[in-house]
């Protein structure tokens, strides 16, 4: 009965159509010589086929033991697979990887980064928070997200005490892009800003945003070293919410370049030629986790997507 055939007796029937000879077969399985030619009577028994013919240099296969042989070469083959993938499913990154995004996901890449953590780490569950950058390194110091996208420097979210105990950073950086900062302003104040630099542009109006938004650690940093106040009217949270405002005539405000010459273009405002500010933006974890293989797949999918 054909349903009789196991393995054993496929491995012996292809040592022996491999190497011509039982007792070499016999060697490569590790089993007495005896044992394989039972096997070879069995299976013949079984399929009802002459396998092989003997010659004064072995033994050959016949044309039925030739094309048997190749499909229990199939067979075999197919149980390597088997057990190549049975090993890669048990040895796969399987957990959970909450991300902080910022800012708009097309600018960040998220959606290929995802993809791209997918492909790699297909047993990994992502779940996102977006927010505004500096709520990113809060959030991995109290242990609410793992990853996440931040513009900035991040060294400013490390006290200097807790950098003098570790003995390391806080963070791990993997830097992705530059980024230009512009200041834009509603056409009635195009005679104001033009050629006016950061101490001349800090008595205008500002629309301000929160501690935690880049735009609010770029520029308070940099009137402090000015010595000059910034003129805050009022606040948002929202970067588009902050061009909204500068079109109705409300004040100035920080956005990145591109949106700034899109925003000329389309609706009339007005970019302050002669400042602007750079910044970087990045994908951090914390250093002391950079070696979970969770946080290793996030990094090895963000460095595909950002080459």
């Amino acid at each position: 009965m054909l349903q009789s055939i196991d393995l054993r007796t496929l491995r012996a029937f292809v040592a022996v159509a491999r190497e011509g000879n039982v007792t070499r077969a016999a060697e490569q399985l590790n089993i007495t010589q005896p044992a394989v030619t039972l096997q070879l009577k069995r299976l013949a028994a079984d399929t009802g086929l002459s396998l092989f013919r003997r010659t004064s240099a072995g033994l050959k296969l016949t044309q039925e033991g030739a094309l048997l042989a190749a499909k229990a070469e199939q067979v075999l083959a197919t149980l390597v697979d088997f057990g190549q993938t049975a090993g890669h499913l048990a040895t796969r990154v399987r957990g959970k990887l909450r991300i902080g995004t910022i800012i708009d996901p097309e600018f960040t890449r998220l959606g290929a980064f995802l993809k791209a953590l997918i492909e790699s780490g297909p047993g990994i569950e992502t779940t996102l928070r977006h927010g505004m950058s500096g709520d990113v390194p809060e959030g991995l110091r109290r242990n609410e997200l793992d990853a996440g996208f931040y513009l900035g420097d991040a060294r400013d979210y490390e006290p200097s005490a807790e950098i003098a105990v570790a003995g390391a950073p806080l963070f791990h950086i993997r830097k992705l892009a530059q980024l230009t900062y512009r200041v834009v302003a509603p056409p009635s104040l195009a005679s104001f800003v033009r050629g006016a630099d950061w101490t001349q542009l800090s008595s205008l109006p500002w629309i301000g945003t929160p501690q935690a938004s880049v735009h609010n650690r770029l520029l308070s940093r940099l009137f402090a070293d000015l010595g000059v106040r910034q003129n805050i009217i009022a606040q948002v949270d929202q970067e588009m919410s902050m061009v909204a405002m500068v079109r109705t005539g409300v004040g100035l405000s920080l956005c990145r370049e591109s949106i700034a010459l899109h925003e000329q273009q389309a609706h009339g405002l007005v970019i302050a030629d002669n400042v602007s500010i750079s910044t970087t933006l990045s994908f951090i974890c914390m250093e002391a986790r950079v070696e979970d293989p969770i946080i290793q797949a996030a990094l090895d999918a963000i460095g595909r997507v950002w080459v």
